[in-house]
């Protein structure tokens, strides 16, 4: 029990207290549910892979998007993590491909420009590949700092560099608006 509670606790989000509350539904499950989860969690392990090439996780590769005929190969969206993908993907308004980074440097927590997946990405631009970069992760300090980082990294391989905009979110009141998001708001603006 303590080696489950153990790794268990290893799982982002989850201290002591979640999974001692987890390994003990475990233990109460029915050892089909038991066996279920652990079979899940061996599939995921053997059949899951990061793409060649954008880093995403895919059971092929490379993946759906860098594989499409249909969507452009020369502009490219880069994401912390697989799962911002989706968040891309329900505007509609996107058709280029991905590369994720897994993860933003954060000298805090011991994660440097070495800990993220950035070699295909320089390849890519370095190769004349791509036409234009658009750096997507997060307005948070590390998130910034990431976004200068790659734009420093890859401005001499010619391709266009470009931000996602930040600001006032839609549906909210300018009110609540903190200075540091109005003032992205008022550099971001466009004129109409």
């Amino acid at each position: 029990m303590a080696r489950l509670i153990e790794e268990l606790r290893k799982l982002p989000g989850i201290g002591t207290k979640s999974a001692q509350r987890l390994a003990f539904h475990i233990l109460r499950s029915n050892p089909e549910d038991a066996e279920a989860l652990a079979s899940a969690v061996r599939e995921v392990k053997a059949r899951l892979q990061l793409c060649s090439i954008c880093n995403n996780i895919t059971d092929v590769d490379p993946c759906l998007y860098c594989a499409s005929p249909t969507r452009n190969q020369r502009l490219v969206c880069v994401v912390e993590e697989p799962t911002n993908i989706a968040t891309v993907e329900k505007t509609r308004g996107y058709n280029g491909v991905y590369h994720v980074l897994h993860g933003t440097l954060s000298p805090l927590h011991g994660v440097g420009p070495e800990h993220l997946r950035t070699s295909t990405l320089l390849d890519r631009v370095t190769r004349g590949d791509i036409d234009e970069v658009i750096l997507a992760t997060s307005p948070t300090v590390e998130g910034e700092a990431t976004a200068h980082y790659l734009a420093d990294m890859l401005r001499s391989g010619g391709a266009r560099i470009s931000r996602i905009a930040t600001g006032v979110p839609a549906g909210s009141d300018i009110e609540y608006a903190d200075e540091v998001t109005m003032t992205r708001a008022l550099e971001g603006r466009r004129e109409m």
